[in-house]
């Protein structure tokens, strides 16, 4: 049997087990009966076959040689303890005896060396840590080692050395958590293990030990065994230990735990630390083969080149060390082989460029540790920097070798004082200290109050970048110590969160938090600024210049890929994060509160936190979980409303509140020809529950019709307009607002009006300006609606002016504001044209569904298909002025219960039979203004992207946001379907980039130093790029030379509409155009930020992908192009 009922699955397979009569230590004659266990590791013995935990182990490894002695009898004898058994016959002792001689040989062929020479259960394999603790139930102190996935029990150091044990545990089924300043329990399904420590210091050290126990027995070896494959991976690269698990994936060496932590303290822009057995999703077949190719062998012929044998590091070399070893090996590069283009800045950067179209890794790591440019420039615009000359030439191993390299830093010639050095965090010369309280180190955010009680007072010192602690000011030997370059952030929680009333707390690679508290303010903020200015470098401390309630480094990706984000420093201040990003540029802040989008992607280990805000999207990653999980807390916090005044509130990008914005456009599409709009109240308890939805988080909060009732959302708007503290009007100026509706003279109250809104908080300038908009929409519809102004005054006037209702004043300036709205609020023609079009859509809409009898008043009705267009796939849909094509696609797929696939890109096109063309909606664009455009011949389908794929994977690996190549080009200057074009198609240059698209009519083969071909004079036409709408495909009747067209339609300031067709030679190009014209567009957001918004993982239900309308060509060549573009895009990508 090869496990114990009961207890866990042992980690060998058993090779016999059984009942065995043993002989007490004392000699006795009188036998015990225990269960007994053999496996490849460790014979053992227990009360019952049910325990999950021996009485004894003996290690096999200890095992000298086993002898009968009669009466069924045997001995097991180690070097100086000998143990005797009994079985029940002659032939189960013979069994035994066979069983265990054969495990010793084995054992002794494993691990080749004599038994008296091995000294611990587990051989040659050091502790992670060992050392003697307390244990519930046992008067003495017992010897404990943490050996890999164990945590094995001794009667003493001698037994450990004899390799005879109590008993060990298996961490994969074990958890461990501090109880108090020196106790922690070690908890499995069968037992709880109560240990106490000698200090607090050593407790925080066994569970740092026991915690890496844990990981170590939930990993696997697979990766690591494969990378061993090859000899010198091994062993560690720096000091030469065996069965090295941990690798530095930019350096490309395999290195030991040991090690590990060494070049963690380096930071990530020197080598970028991860597991072998644990980071699981890292390790993709090419960087497995990229370690086999380079690894430890390739590594130390460059970075070990030339090692003295005085400061070559060994398995036991000492953690001072390492650091000073490991600084000199890859900071400072002081044993590498120099290059013999070394120096030669230009060159370097040459000679990479050709050394990445070839298979010679070695000669790349040696390029690039000697200073090439990982991003210089290549020359070629078509592949303007190694990454994409490696991509072109098909180097995949390249390719992932500079994608690890992004970010490394070049070693730097040893030519400064110490001091000086450019290390990727500057060596800290703050000094302070002083007495602090402090907690107990913590591997999980602190959730609950700490008590004062759970505080120690300790005297704290701050010096050559290490905070240490003590137990009082005369000690000595610190009771442990934070390095500066280890701490990633710094928080500081509000005043009486703990015990005590003012508190910080430090966050550290480590994953472990430690929380200080003081009494005195003054004192907190000293030791806050020094602690932020030991780890903060020089080029983030502008965020130093302001308090902070959170200040840290993060990995982030401002852009569309998520795959390599980079580190930047980041401060929390009230509602406002503060970015510094690497190149040292400060980005302006975002302002959390008026945030488009906050949505965290992806679980477990791999969250990414994504920020929209004005077109700005930011994408920080969880690496460190514990520290990101304070961010992810502080940043959503920060996000939500924070009080009940207006500027509390979240915002929309006019200063609006979501609230107000949410309600008044609901009210806009659902309620305008609802008879007593405003007057009629909703009913309570809905009302109420509205209310508090949209105050706790109302970006979250979407309003449907069936779901809300306009008098619902009608009443919540009310109420919170009532319940302001201050008001709209605010209290300080109410009376004048009051007042001026007395002015008898109309030029005279309007001009008093204008001073007076200019005087109100802009939150609050904004939030009347939208309020009274509309409300003059809302009488628009008096006929309809018997809310004209007087009414709509008599309702609103005490709601605004906090008034009991009996002041006649309050509703006359209401009634004077949307009377004047034109004036008092100086709304231009613009402005004005756009409101009267939409009140034009809305009673045409209106009046189009009552003669159909399928539309209720106020409705804005449209017909939209579904995957193509026939009577079954129709689907009326009212749609909102603020609708998104996005949301307009979530609210097709939903009514119909479409099933979706994980890579399903379900989007909204534009389709116009006549022109043949479609266009995809981006999906932030709004539909309504498309409705509004949409001719006789066109419509709207929801439809799976087929492209979009594809199209991401391009922009993701594309450096840049321009593009520039040959083209068909053919022109139509003629109105938009109007009047015949003219003339066939010409090769010409285009050359596209965020502001304009340029069109050359010849180019020149010499480059020029940038790389782009040099024109032979200036552009024969440029257009700016946002006013472009680029279609897919190019109408039949004009034969276009390849079956891969674009047409292009630009609307001059005249508004004149010209347009022009494209043809690309092949799928790719026309991929390549369109992604890259996406790009440009819209900032780079090409894709939603939240998959999940448009794709649900569901089982799949194929509805058919029969594509709209032919795009181009013949007949066959149609069919061809509709087969192409719907099949999978990453396979034509690959024979692209």
């Amino acid at each position: 049997m090869d496990r114990l009922p009961g207890g866990p699955t042992p980690t060998t397979q058993a090779i016999k087990a059984g009942w065995l009569d043993k002989n007490p230590p004392q000699g006795s004659y009188i036998y015990q009966k225990r269960w007994v266990r053999l496996d490849a590791n460790y014979l053992r013995y227990f009360d019952s076959n049910k325990d999950a935990y021996s009485k004894r182990f003996i290690s096999v490894a200890c095992i000298s040689r086993v002898t009968a002695i009669g009466d069924q009898k045997f001995e097991v004898i180690t070097n100086n303890r000998t143990f005797a058994f009994r079985a029940e016959s002659d032939a189960e002792r013979k069994e035994w005896m066979q069983a265990l001689q054969q495990a010793v040989i084995e054992q002794r062929a494993r691990a080749r060396l004599p038994s008296a020479s091995l000294s611990g259960v587990q051989g040659s394999e050091p502790p992670d840590r060992a050392g003697s603790l307390e244990l519930r139930g046992f008067k003495n102190k017992l010897y404990v080692a943490v050996v890999g996935d164990q945590v094995q029990l001794y009667k003493n150091l001698e037994e450990y050395h004899l390799g005879v044990g109590i008993t060990f545990i298996d961490m994969s089924v074990g958890n461990v958590k501090e109880v108090d300043r020196r106790s922690f329990d070690l908890t499995t399904p069968y037992r709880i293990f109560s240990f106490s420590a000698e200090s607090e210091q050593e407790k925080e050290q066994w569970l740092e030990a026991m915690q890496g126990a844990i990981a170590e027995a939930l990993s696997t070896s697979e990766v690591a065994e494969r990378i061993w494959a090859v000899a010198p991976n091994r062993f560690c690269a720096d000091c030469g230990a065996a069965q090295p698990d941990w690798a530095s994936i930019n350096l490309c060496v395999v290195i030991c735990k040991r090690c590990a932590g060494e070049h963690r303290g380096m930071g990530a822009g020197i080598s970028k630390v991860r597991s072998l057995k644990m980071d699981r999703k890292v390790w993709t077949e090419t960087l497995i083969e990229l370690f086999l190719q380079l690894g430890n062998g390739a590594g130390n012929r460059f970075w070990a080149a030339s090692v003295p044998p005085s400061e070559a590091l060994q398995p036991s070399s000492s953690p001072a060390a390492r650091r000073r070893h490991l600084e000199a090996k890859y900071l400072e590069g002081k044993y590498r082989r120099y290059h013999p283009l070394f120096g030669n800045q230009e060159e370097l950067d040459e000679a990479l460029c050709a050394a990445v179209t070839t298979t010679d890794l070695a000669e790349t790591q040696a390029l690039l540790g000697c200073g090439a440019g990982v991003n210089c420039f290549s020359g070629d615009p078509e592949a303007p920097t190694p990454l994409a000359l490696a991509e072109q030439a098909g180097q995949t191993l390249q390719m992932e070798f500079l994608r690890n390299n992004r970010t490394t830093e070049v070693p730097r010639l040893d030519l400064m004082k110490p001091l000086e050095k450019h290390y990727s965090i500057v060596l800290p010369t703050v000094s302070h200290s002083g007495f602090l309280y402090k907690t107990a180190s913590a591997g999980k955010l602190l959730q609950d109050r700490r008590a004062r009680e759970e505080f120690s007072r300790r005297w704290c010192v701050l010096s050559d970048g290490v905070l240490s602690y003590y137990e009082n000011e005369r000690a000595v030997t610190p009771n442990g110590e934070i390095r500066a370059s280890e701490i990633v952030c710094l928080a500081v929680p509000p005043p009486d969160f703990h015990g005590f009333e003012h508190t910080f707390e430090v966050y550290t690679e480590g994953e472990r938090l430690y929380l200080f508290g003081l009494e005195s303010a003054d004192l907190a903020r000293e030791w806050v600024k020094c602690i932020a200015k030991a780890f903060v470098p020089p080029l983030a401390e502008d965020l130093l210049a302001r308090d902070f309630e959170r200040l840290g480094r993060l990995p982030y990706k401002a852009g569309l890929s998520l795959q390599r984000p980079q580190e930047g420093w980041f401060s929390l201040t009230g509602s406002e994060l503060r970015a510094i990003f690497p190149e040292g540029t400060c980005e302006e802040p975002l302002q959390l509160r008026k945030l488009q989008e906050l949505s965290i992607q992806g679980d477990g280990e791999n969250q990414v936190l994504v920020l929209v805000e004005r077109r700005r999207t930011l994408y920080i990653q969880g690496e460190r979980r514990l520290d990101f999980t304070g961010w992810l807390g502080a940043i959503q916090r920060a996000a939500a409303s924070s009080g009940d005044t207006l500027s509390e509130q979240q915002l929309g990008d006019s200063d609006i509140p979501v609230i107000v914005y949410r309600c008044v456009d609901y009210i806009t599409q659902c309620g305008l020809t609802s008879e007593g709009i405003y007057r009629k109240c909703g009913q309570t308890s809905k009302t109420q529950r509205l209310l508090e939805s949209l105050r706790q988080d109302a970006r979250s909060v979407r309003l449907k019709e069936g779901e809300q009732h306009v008098d619902d959302v009608s009443s919540a708007l009310k109420r919170f307009l009532r319940d302001l503290p201050d008001g709209l009007f605010t209290r300080a100026q109410r009376l004048s607002w009051l007042e001026a509706s007395e002015i008898e003279d109309e030029e005279e109250k309007v001009s008093r009006y204008q001073e007076l809104l200019a005087r109100l908080p802009p939150v609050n300038r904004a939030t009347v300006k939208a309020l009274i908009s509309h409300l003059y929409c809302v009488q628009c519809f008096s006929d309809t609606n018997q809310m004209n102004t007087h009414n709509l005054a008599i309702v609103f006037g005490p709601t605004l002016f906090q008034t009991d209702g009996q002041d006649y004043k309050a509703g006359r300036v209401v009634e004077d504001l949307i009377s004047h709205y034109v004036v008092v609020f100086s709304v231009d023609e613009e402005e004005l044209r756009k409101q009267r079009e939409e009140i034009t859509a809305i009673v045409k809409m209106r009046v189009a569904g009552t003669a159909s009898g399928t539309q209720h008043a106020g409705d804005f009705i449209c017909t939209v298909y579904l995957e193509e267009k026939k009577a079954e796939a129709e689907q009326h849909i009212k749609i909102p002025a603020s609708m998104t094509a996005e949301e307009l696609t979530m609210e097709i797929l939903d009514r119909r219960s479409v099933s979706v696939r994980e890579k399903d890109y379900w989007t909204c096109f534009e389709v116009n039979e006549r022109e043949e063309t479609e266009r995809p909606l981006h999906f932030a664009e709004k539909v309504l203004p498309i409705l509004h455009g949409l001719g006789t011949d066109s419509y709207l389908v929801v439809k799976k992207h087929p492209s979009m794929e594809a199209m991401l994977l391009y922009l993701a690996s594309h450096v840049g946001d321009t593009k520039h190549g040959m083209m068909k080009f053919r022109e139509d200057r003629s109105l938009l379907g109007l009047g015949l074009p003219s003339g066939g198609f010409h090769d010409r240059y285009f050359i596209l980039n965020s502001s304009y698209l340029r069109l050359y009519k010849e180019i020149r083969t010499q480059r020029t130093w940038n790389g782009v071909p040099e024109t032979s004079h200036r552009p024969e036409k440029e257009w700016p790029v946002k006013s472009l709408k680029v279609y897919l495909g190019v109408k039949k009747k004009l034969r276009p030379p390849t079956c891969w067209g674009l047409t292009v339609v630009h609307e001059t300031e005249k508004h004149e509409k010209q347009q022009w067709y494209l043809c690309c030679e092949t799928q790719m190009e026309l991929r390549e155009w369109f992604a890259t014209f996406l790009f440009v567009q819209h900032d780079g957001l090409v894709w939603p930020s939240e998959p999940s918004r448009v794709s649900r993982a569901v089982p799949e239900v194929r509805l058919g992908s029969v594509s709209l309308i032919p795009l181009r060509g013949t007949e066959n060549e149609m069919r061809r192009s509709v087969a192409a573009f719907a099949a999978d895009p990453l396979s034509l990508l690959r024979n692209a």
